[in-house]
């Protein structure tokens, strides 16, 4: 006990009190009381400071956490004022929208419902696709396979006419034979060109190293190319692609340079570039040139170069479409009476490999 009260508390009591052991006893307890109490206040200074520490922390931790709400919040903000911003009248977009919490929550939602949605509708639709696709596939492959057939019998029929009445046939007859048969052939070239346009892209492209030099002496081996028409090409690079379609892409180019070619000295040039992640080839004549009104027309399917009589007008979309596949792009110039330039690009890694 403290020692000023201990003489405070003798100074009122009596001699015999004073020397009194049970007071003794009374004063030790008062003493033994107060020390407890101090400990106890003590022990509960401490607990309190260790709440204050935590409150505070996790005062600050609830602070930084709100801070960074109101951030995430204010961009969504900006995003959905952008996204209103579209939809707003002209009086309107010069004032941001202002967005409360609940309407913020209730966009997001929306949103996301319309997204679910769409994706649904995306999905069926590509489904329903898929499914057309692979029965104009299978419609193609049925009508080429009943079309060939009667071609294939007229065809028989006027070389039986030719060998057996030979005798009996004039000169206009002759031609009238010659005639049919040579439009046999090119509905039957017609038909093979609607068959390759609709089975190009129906699979993975198979990939592989081509080296280009022997696909094109291959190519000009089939064409036949006349007396009067040179082909000149560089050293071309060996690429990752498919050796059919690859095919297809230059003898559908060099057929058509070699069929608008009108000069008595004709040549076509075969070159390209390397541009990063893209080849760029070229396929160029001398030949008769093409209007630029068909610039653009010339790729779709059976847009023919001006009226000629001998294109099935398929060959350039058949490029097209191949061109699309390896995800290049085509174009060309050209100039009237001074020939062509046809470009396109192919990826070094086309997309949906196999």
């Amino acid at each position: 006990m403290n020692s000023l009260l201990k003489r405070q508390l003798r100074k009122y009591l009596s001699e015999e009190l004073r020397s009194s052991e049970e007071l003794k006893t009374f004063l030790s307890a008062v003493d033994s009381s107060y020390n407890n109490f101090d400990e106890q206040s003590a022990m509960i200074q401490r607990a309190m400071s260790i709440s204050s520490d935590e409150l505070y922390s996790a005062n600050r931790k609830l602070q930084e956490e709100a801070k960074e709400q109101k951030e995430l919040i204010d961009k969504l903000k900006d995003v959905i004022n952008t996204l209103k911003f579209y939809n707003l009248k002209e009086e309107d977009k010069a004032d941001a929208v202002e967005l409360k919490s609940t309407d913020l929550v209730d966009f997001i939602d929306n949103q996301t419902k319309e997204i679910i949605e769409m994706n649904k509708q995306k999905e069926s639709l590509l489904n329903e696709l898929a499914y057309q696709n692979q029965e104009l596939s299978d419609y193609a492959h049925m009508v080429s396979h009943d079309l060939k057939s009667p071609l294939r019998s007229i065809d028989t029929l006027t070389a039986w006419l030719k060998e057996d009445y030979k005798d009996a046939f004039d000169a206009n007859g002759e031609k009238t034979l010659s005639l049919i048969r040579t439009n046999v052939e090119k509905m039957d070239t017609l038909i093979n060109g609607i068959l390759e346009y609709s089975t190009i892209g129906k699979n993975q492209i198979e990939v592989y190293d081509v080296d280009l030099n022997n696909l094109i002496t291959n190519v000009v081996s089939i064409l036949q190319v006349p007396k009067t028409i040179s082909i000149i090409k560089t050293h071309l690079p060996t690429i990752r692609g498919d050796k059919y379609r690859l095919q297809q892409l230059f003898q559908n180019l060099i057929g058509n340079a070699i069929a608008y070619n009108d000069k008595e000295n004709g040549t076509i040039e075969i070159g390209f570039t390397d541009k990063n992640h893209f080849w760029e080839f070229y396929v160029k004549d001398n030949g008769i040139g093409i209007q630029e009104v068909y610039f653009d027309k010339i790729f779709k399917t059976f847009e023919k170069l001006e009226n000629n009589g001998e294109s099935t007008g398929i060959g350039l979309s058949i490029v097209k479409k191949i061109v699309d596949l390896y995800g290049g792009k085509i174009w060309l110039t050209s100039k009237q009476n001074e020939g062509t330039t046809f470009y396109f690009t192919l990826k070094k890694q086309p997309n949906g490999t196999t």
